[in-house]
C-alpha cells in the first residue's frame, strides 16, 4: 500500500485507513525533521551510491520472510541503477535473535563490511541468533571478538531504538517497508516496483 509520507508521518493514529485531509495540522519544522530523521540521519547504514540523486529507504528485519524475499530484488536493482542510495533502518521485531542481529550489522559498520553482512545474513539458511549470526560473521570476514566488543556500544542501542520509534511515528505497519519521496509501501517488492517507485521519485523532482 502506498501512503504519502508527509501524511502518514501527521496521522499516526490512522494506520492502513488513512484518507488524505483527516489528519490534524503539525508543525512544518516536525515533518521536517522526521523526514531528516528517516532519509538523512548520519549514523543509518548506506548502501548503493552515496551520492545517489534518490533515496530508497528500507526498514527491515533478518528474520522476516518477506525482508529475505526481498533482499535480492533490492540488489538487483542497486546495481541497475547506480545512481540510487539505500538507507536501512534496522527494527528488529521478531524476537530477540533479530535484536541480536540487528546489533551486530551496525556494528559490523565499524569494519566496513556492513553491504556484505547485512547481504548474507538476508541470505542464510535458519533463523537469525547468536550462534547463526557469529557464523555468518566469520564467513564475510569479520574479526568476530571486536564485533561482540562493539555491538555493546550504547549509540548501536540507540539507533535501533530511534528507528523503531520512526517507524511509529510515520506508522509503518511492518517490514519490508520502503520510503522514497513522498511514499511509503509495505510488504515485498521486486525489483520492477522498485523501479517504479524511484523513477516517480525523481519525476517529482
Amino acid at each position: 500500500m502506498r501512503r504519502p509520507l508527509a501524511a502518514i508521518a501527521v496521522a499516526l493514529s490512522l494506520g492502513l485507513s488513512l484518507v488524505p485531509g483527516l489528519a490534524p495540522a503539525q508543525d512544518a519544522a516536525e515533518i521536517a525533521a522526521i523526514k531528516r530523521a528517516v532519509f538523512d540521519a548520519p549514523d543509518l547504514p548506506v548502501m548503493g551510491n552515496a551520492r545517489g540523486d534518490v533515496v530508497l529507504v528500507e526498514f527491515s528485519d533478518y528474520n522476516c520472510g518477506f525482508c529475505r524475499k526481498s533482499a535480492p530484488e533490492v540488489t538487483a536493482f542497486l546495481k541497475s541503477d547506480p545512481g540510487v542510495k539505500l538507507v536501512v533502518h534496522e527494527i528488529p521485531i521478531f524476537g530477540e535473535g533479530s535484536h541480536y542481529a540487528a546489533r551486530a550489522a551496525l556494528a559490523a559498520r565499524a569494519q566496513g563490511k556492513y553491504p556484505q553482512f547485512h547481504r548474507a545474513l538476508m541470505a542464510m539458511r535458519g533463523r537469525a541468533e547468536e550462534a547463526s549470526v557469529l557464523r555468518v560473521a566469520r564467513e564475510v570476514g569479520l574479526d568476530v571478538a571486536r564485533l561482540q566488543r562493539d555491538m555493546e556500544a550504547p549509540e548501536i542501542t540507540a539507533r535501533i531504538e530511534r528507528s523503531l520509534q520512526l517507524a511509529d511515528e510515520i506508522g509503518l505497519v511492518g517490514t519490508p517497508s520502503f520510503v522514497v519521496g513522498d511514499r511509503a509501501v509495505f510488504g515485498y517488492l521486486p525489483r520492477a516496483d522498485l523501479a517504479e517507485l524511484v523513477a516517480e521519485a525523481r519525476a517529482a523532482h
